[in-house]
């Protein structure tokens, strides 16, 4: 996965912390599928995931509105896929929402002399 668009802030951001068990059956497809779904989504602007080698994931998804968010959790294969996280592939998981009020970055490749400005 590669870094997810910078829209113009604000928007939301929900961070998902998770440690997985050792149970990987059928995790990868239903990954794919939570990502295809999610970006059908209204108000999805993107989404950032890494895993360590001890089962840590994060993953963070972006979204234009809370009201956007609320609509993915109630989201029927969505909220499928959360019980069965649950019941194979989770030993604990943590949810976050927050509000994106600044934001900027920088690229090795488009260096240019000076900080990062903010957008």
């Amino acid at each position: 996965m590669s870094f997810a668009p910078r829209p113009t802030p604000p928007y939301y951001a929900v961070i998902f912390t998770s440690q997985r068990t050792g149970v990987d059956e059928g995790y990868g497809a239903m990954a794919e599928r939570m990502v295809t779904l999610a970006q059908q989504q209204p108000g999805y602007l993107g989404a950032e995931s890494a895993r360590g080698e001890d089962g840590l994931g994060i993953t963070v998804s972006y979204w234009q509105s809370l009201e956007a968010i609320a609509a993915w959790r109630r989201e029927t294969e969505h909220a499928a896929a959360r019980d069965e996280g649950r019941a194979r592939w989770y030993s604990h998981y943590e949810l976050r929402v927050a509000k994106v009020e600044r934001a900027y970055g920088w690229d090795a490749a488009q260096d240019a002399p000076g900080d990062p400005q903010p957008r």
